[in-house]
């Protein structure tokens, strides 16, 4: 049925489909220090559950076995700097969301799978939701193994892909686990602007830009404002500079719900959004995540880095606003323009 499976899941769309055991996650001690030494920062959910995300048999009962996937998001074009005034969100976010693209095509794959396999049959999917440690288990599955940059590295894809799994009670035979290749290379950790890769394959969430501009809530701390440059939505830099993505290569199934207009978003149009603007523009893309609030923050920021005077007019009217951390980072950023203004050249 193993194969069957693949074929099934091929048909719907995704690229890549590997399977594992059911075992505990080779990697839930560094896990659970890493959560111990509190680098995940406000990010609680991953601490929450602890126990489930070290043995999926917590998760799903009786489950014998996981059928990992993947989704290639690479583009034609990859390296495209917007001019000033512009922000930068990271690839993976130029779309509709995923969670929602994704979840049809798994809930259908875990519906034939119960429905092909024994009467008992249950299966259970995950798309970045649940309480799994995914990247274990789709190296395991031979999806990729993880750099050192701690993200999924496929050799068919590059760096450019989501993945997601289905936990189920058939017992399939495993597939050979993927093998790291980094080698050498530190690129990945070169390229990160906050020094968010400590050491490979160790990241510090708190330092990672799309930590900042995503899942922190509250101010953004001031030694690392002028590292997110002119992003608005997560970072890519480690990606990017790994070599493995010349084995990148586009997927159809996120083509269809590509949006080119949140790529490379004008700066002073964000901050003139109010709570209406802001959900209409952004409603059913992974952008919503950040709430007003903090989108307008990161536009603040990006353009406090990037900005002239150009800007000041809007930073003027979000300084203004009674929302206390879009008015607290636009002040900050009409200091950093004027400051530039001042500056000899």
């Amino acid at each position: 049925m193993k194969e069957e499976i693949r074929a099934k899941a091929l048909e719907l769309g995704f690229d890549q489909c590997g399977f594992a055991n059911s075992e505990p996650p080779l990697s839930a001690r560094q896990f659970q220090d890493w959560i111990a030494a509190g680098k995940q920062g406000e990010m609680a959910y991953l601490a929450r559950n602890e126990e489930k995300r070290i043995d999926p048999q917590k998760v799903l009962p009786g489950a014998k076995s996981v059928v990992s996937l993947a989704v290639s998001y690479a583009t034609a074009v990859e390296n495209y700097e917007p001019p000033r005034g512009f922000g930068v969100v990271a690839r993976y976010a130029r779309y509709r969301d995923y969670h929602d693209t994704l979840a049809r095509l798994l809930a259908e794959l875990a519906r034939w799978m119960d429905q092909t396999g024994p009467r008992e049959t249950r299966s259970l999917w995950y798309v970045d939701t649940g309480p799994l440690l995914e990247r274990d288990l789709a190296q395991r599955s031979g999806i990729g193994f993880v750099g050192k940059h701690t993200n999924l590295i496929s050799r068919n894809l590059g760096n450019w892909f989501f993945i997601c799994e289905i936990l189920t009670t058939l017992e399939l035979t495993p597939d050979v686990p993927g093998v790291n290749r980094c080698g050498s290379c530190t690129r990945c950790l070169q390229a990160c602007p906050t020094g968010a890769i400590t050491a490979p394959f160790q990241l510090d969430a708190r330092q990672c830009i799309s930590y900042l501009t995503i899942e922190l809530k509250g101010p953004i701390p001031l030694e690392l404002r002028a590292a997110i440059g002119n992003r608005v939505y997560g970072c890519d830099d480690c990606l990017a500079a790994c070599p493995w993505n010349r084995f990148a290569r586009q997927g159809s199934l996120m083509k269809r719900h590509a949006r080119s207009d949140l790529s490379t978003p004008e700066l002073c149009e964000l901050l003139r959004l109010d709570d209406a603007g802001f959900k209409l523009k952004f409603a059913g893309t992974p952008l919503l995540r950040t709430k007003r609030r903090g989108l307008l923050r990161n536009a603040a920021v990006a353009l406090g880095n990037t900005g002239d005077r150009c800007s000041l007019p809007a930073l003027e009217k979000a300084a203004a606003d009674s929302e206390p951390l879009i008015a607290e980072h636009a002040e900050w950023a009409i200091g950093e323009i004027l400051k530039r203004a001042r500056s000899p050249r």
